[in-house]
């Protein structure tokens, strides 16, 4: 895997972060759970530490009539798209574009990073 930033702020201003709020995942926060101010640290993730690997079982067909109902009307879609779904309970999720077919769609529902390692580098600058 190439070295791609994915979210990165150390060229900008920081990120303010409060663990245990759910700005991050949680593998994320115990990364830096007891960490002192002015640590610059980088963390080698597995694919099991970090997003999990990837499930065949979220790679799905959807039919055309239920992309339409979640979609703008007019709106086109391209192989690669993240599409966002309704969930029961008013909930979202969202899918990439795999194959698109005349009756149905396929979509992959894994975290983009499910399956890759995933390199977690951090500057703490203060602690409130």
């Amino acid at each position: 895997m190439d070295d791609k930033n994915i979210v990165t702020t150390f060229d900008a201003n920081p990120a303010t972060l409060q663990l245990g709020q759910g700005q991050l995942a949680p593998f994320l926060e115990t990364c830096l759970l007891g960490l002192p101010e002015g640590t610059h640290r980088t963390f080698e993730l597995s694919p099991e530490q970090a997003f999990g690997p990837r499930n065949p079982d979220l790679v799905q067909r959807v039919s055309r009539a239920t992309l339409a109902e979640n979609s703008q009307l007019g709106e086109e879609y391209a192989i690669g798209d993240l599409v966002e779904f309704a969930a029961p309970g008013g909930g979202r999720f969202a899918g990439v574009l795999r194959e698109m077919h005349e009756d149905d769609a396929l979509f992959d529902f894994n975290h983009p990073l499910a399956g890759q390692p995933v390199k977690f580098e951090v500057k703490i600058i203060g602690i409130l």
